[in-house]
């Protein structure tokens, strides 16, 4: 039964280890590091707010404090990577732990309002402190990842390692989402008050999850920031936290593969549309009311619901 559930996700593995080979151009293969990255920060969100029904607008603090924290300790300080994406984790799970406390209790609207506030505050604190991060300026001269000897210096290193962990993280996610916490979090999602009558306790399940959200977004900063070697507070900003949010909405919110596809999209889309960058808000925003309004389960709802039709026809014609 394991591994039947987890079937697809090996043969995405499969696809995506071959797939470099196939490519010649190191532009198209920073394209797929940065759809990886992507797609792991939308995976936690897609925890978050897909399963367990909790709105966050700003989750780019997150994907910003994790850059940022193995950025300083390595460039900064020399400290070996492991020790400083250990502190990375720490730091922000802590933040999360914070805000969490203070936010989850609130619902609605009102929790989107604190968690953008949340936001906020970082990318302020981010600004501020010029001697520390760099300010406005950012933080330049991070150096590449290295783990027991070896070096990801190069787009080609760094793609395995990117959808390494992205493999990693969604075979542990699936594995969540499947087990008695998921089956929680589907409760919470349609109701904290049934939730908290089969005994849940809901406070505590949403702060557990809102934490490991922002670790999967601390992660994806940590590649992020190693991968282009500079991280500058633009990276925690609220343009950034609606990108994510937009991912995982168009992609499908609920359904694990829904990130990745809304990743993959909105990476491709601006490369596309390089010269409406000016207008990147009002792209997103449109994208985001034409899927609510048309397809409220994202697109992988859609090619569920299609495929389920068609399959029916089909019988129906045998």
């Amino acid at each position: 039964m394991a591994f039947r559930r987890h079937l697809p996700i090996m043969l995405f593995g499969c696809a995506a280890a071959v797939l470099p080979l196939a490519l010649k151009d190191p532009y198209y293969l920073g394209i797929l590091v940065f759809i990886g990255i992507f797609s792991i920060a939308t995976m936690g969100l897609n925890l978050l707010m897909g399963y367990a029904g909790q709105i966050s607008l700003g989750h780019a603090a997150f994907y910003a404090l994790g850059a940022y924290a193995t950025g300083i300790l390595t460039a900064k300080y020399n400290v070996h990577f492991l020790p400083a994406l250990a502190a990375a984790i720490i730091v922000t799970a802590g933040i999360a732990y914070v805000i969490g406390m203070a936010c989850l209790r609130l619902k609605g609207h009102y929790l989107a309002v604190a968690t953008l506030a949340a936001g906020e505050i970082v990318f302020i604190c981010l600004n501020a402190s010029v001697g520390f991060t760099g300010g406005p300026s950012g933080l330049a001269g991070i150096p590449s990842i290295e783990i027991g000897g070896f070096s990801f210096d190069s787009d080609f290193k760094f793609y395995y390692l990117v959808w390494a962990v992205f493999i990693l993280l969604f075979i542990l996610t699936a594995n969540i989402i499947n087990s008695r916490t998921g089956r929680a979090l589907r409760c919470l999602h349609s109701s904290e008050v049934a939730a908290a009558a089969m005994g849940i306790n809901v406070t505590t399940l949403k702060v557990q999850i809102f934490v490991l959200s922002a670790v999967y977004a601390a992660l994806a900063g940590v590649l992020y920031g190693h991968s282009v070697t500079f991280i500058s507070p633009q990276a925690s900003d609220l343009m950034f936290s609606v990108k994510l949010l937009t991912m995982i909405v168009v992609g499908g919110m609920g359904h694990l593969w829904g990130g990745v596809l809304g990743a993959a999209l909105l990476t491709l889309l601006p490369e596309a549309l390089s010269a409406f960058h000016d207008y990147e808000l009002i792209i997103y925003g449109s994208i985001l009311l034409v899927i609510v309004m048309f397809l409220p389960g994202g697109l992988m709802r859609g090619f569920e619901t299609l495929y389920v039709t068609i399959l029916k026809k089909v019988r129906g014609r045998g």
